[in-house]
């Protein structure tokens, strides 16, 4: 194929993308509308210009299986992801209806008064744990509401939570996006683990600033009736996290980094902040508050023994992977679903169990599903959209050719712009752990072709991928959801993409510099 050739395709496969991003930042439109109007493209550049679905000899029908093939993909994926939000909102109106958040948001506003601490303690510390425990989703659809409930706007509440859990994004899951690529190359876990918890340890602390200074409005800031600002957080919250996360990376691999440096330094982040207002006259919390505040917690305690339990105890965690719900279509389009071990299914069980707790009656959680589930159906129809539009450029080839050109055009600079290859896969699948599935092999075949290290490469995928999680879209449509927001995510985007710009090209300056020496 000539380079012609080559950078046609690689322009009419980017399409897609700059329509989606220009009709949601740019002109305004709902996640739903841009991604219905972004699937249409996709599907006619994907049959004219890369021939997906085309008839062929002997495939008559080839339309039907490879456009039905992606179809059930992205109905299947969508499934997966709304058992993760429809529990997510169940815990949350559960908890509105019994004014739990006005509990939480009294006792952690007794913390600090300022808004900016708490950002970060909730969009950071406890996003992180969050998203090192469970992943898929789970960070943004509890700790974005409960931003809400402190008095946050809902727009302003999804973008600190998707900035501020981005660095552990390739840890997730208990370390899952690491796994995959030590099996795609042969290299140690442990050193793909520390080479990827470097790369973000040295520009993290942008992620910190910006989710700080970004938890209230620039006009709300400079005003004086607003707490004087803490500077001092932004470092020590960098610190508290980054220290023993490339500690736990470096030693143990990639199980735990994201999960126990969260967990740890967010008590150590506590503990500041206490020391901090040490002489301060924040009062002692009334009994009956400190038992609403007990009562909220239960919902997220049973979900984090269980997280817990299923993902460190290894003779539960086998159990739990044991059944699967896989199926096959076309030899080529799959699906598989491990019931007992995702989290929408601890969410569920925090509901319930942590509702029943509460003392809350089998009536109050049916109430609290039904209106949940009344607030499906327009991200329903997003998510759907948007994943079709992933499955078919992934199949269709589409992604290829994105990355190949991006590779053939920069050469010498591809250190830099290598982690831009892994936000492009989590931003097309909403995946970090698909991205580095569909692209480091890709990563391996240009370090060997340019000459770089292989491993520094591999790295700078999975450190990409985690920063293509604050700019996915279906990861801004399930945020946006658990808030109300259904609607307004491109609003979300325009705060999200200049962050994951800043700091893709800082970590990709890290990734030269890795190279370099």
């Amino acid at each position: 194929m000539t380079g012609a050739a080559e950078g046609w395709q690689a322009g009419a496969a980017a399409l897609p993308i700059l329509v989606i991003i220009f009709l949601m930042v740019g002109r305004g439109w709902s996640a739903a509308r841009a991604a219905l109007a972004g699937l249409a493209v996709t599907g006619l550049t994907s049959f004219f210009v890369f021939g997906f679905g085309s008839v062929s000899p002997g495939r008559s029908l080839r339309f039907l299986t490879d456009f039905g093939g992606a179809g059930l993909e992205a109905g299947f994926i969508a499934a997966t992801i709304l058992w993760i939000i429809f529990p997510a909102l169940c815990i949350f109106e559960l908890l509105s209806r019994a004014g739990s958040f006005e509990a939480l948001r009294t006792g952690l506003g007794r913390l600090s008064g300022d808004p900016r601490v708490l950002a970060v303690l909730v969009a950071w510390f406890f996003a992180l744990f969050l998203e090192g425990a469970a992943g898929f989703g789970t960070p943004v659809a509890l700790a974005a509401p409960l931003l809400v409930s402190l008095g946050f706007g809902p727009v302003r509440a999804v973008t600190v939570v998707l900035i501020g859990h981005a660095a552990g994004v390739s840890f997730g899951a208990i370390g899952t996006p690491v796994f995959v690529q030590a099996a795609a190359t042969g290299l140690p876990e442990i050193s793909i683990a520390a080479s990827t918890a470097l790369i973000h340890a040295v520009p993290g602390i942008l992620l910190v600033a910006a989710t700080y200074w970004l938890a209230v409005p620039k006009t709300a800031a400079a005003n004086e009736a607003v707490v004087p600002p803490t500077f001092w957080v932004v470092p020590v919250a960098a610190v508290l996290f980054f220290v023993p996360y490339l500690a736990i990376a470096s030693l143990l691999g990639p199980e735990l980094p994201t999960l126990l440096a969260a967990l740890l330094g967010g008590v150590l982040f506590v503990i500041a902040i206490r020391w901090f207002h040490r002489g301060g006259a924040q009062g002692a919390l009334a009994a009956e508050v400190k038992g609403d505040i007990w009562r909220a917690v239960l919902p997220y305690a049973v979900l984090i023994v269980l997280i817990a339990v299923t993902r460190l105890v290894p003779p539960v965690q086998d159990a739990a992977r044991a059944i699967a719900v896989s199926w096959t279509f076309a030899e080529t389009y799959s699906g598989t679903f491990q019931p007992l071990y995702h989290p929408g299914t601890m969410l569920f069980a925090g509901f319930v169990i942590g509702g029943l707790l509460m003392g809350r009656s089998p009536r109050d959680l049916v109430d609290a599903a039904a209106g949940a589930a009344r607030r499906l159906v327009i991200v329903t129809v997003a998510l759907v959209a948007m994943l079709f539009v992933a499955r078919i450029m992934v199949h269709a080839g589409m992604i290829a050719a994105l990355a190949d050109a991006a590779a053939a055009g920069t050469g010498p600079a591809w250190p830099v712009l290598a982690p831009a290859v892994g936000a492009l896969g989590t931003f097309v699948t909403g995946s970090a752990t698909a991205s580095n599935i569909l692209f480091t092999d890709f990563q391996v075949a240009t370090a060997q072709s340019l000459g770089l290290p292989l491993l520094t490469l591999v790295a700078a995928q999975g450190f990409g991928a985690a920063i293509g999680n604050m700019l996915c879209p279906h990861n801004v449509i399930a945020g946006a959801a658990t808030v109300g927001l259904a609607g307004r995510e491109g609003d979300i985007l325009k705060r999200t993409v200049p962050i994951g710009l800043a700091y893709a090209l800082a970590g990709g300056l890290m990734v030269l510099i890795l190279v370099v020496l």
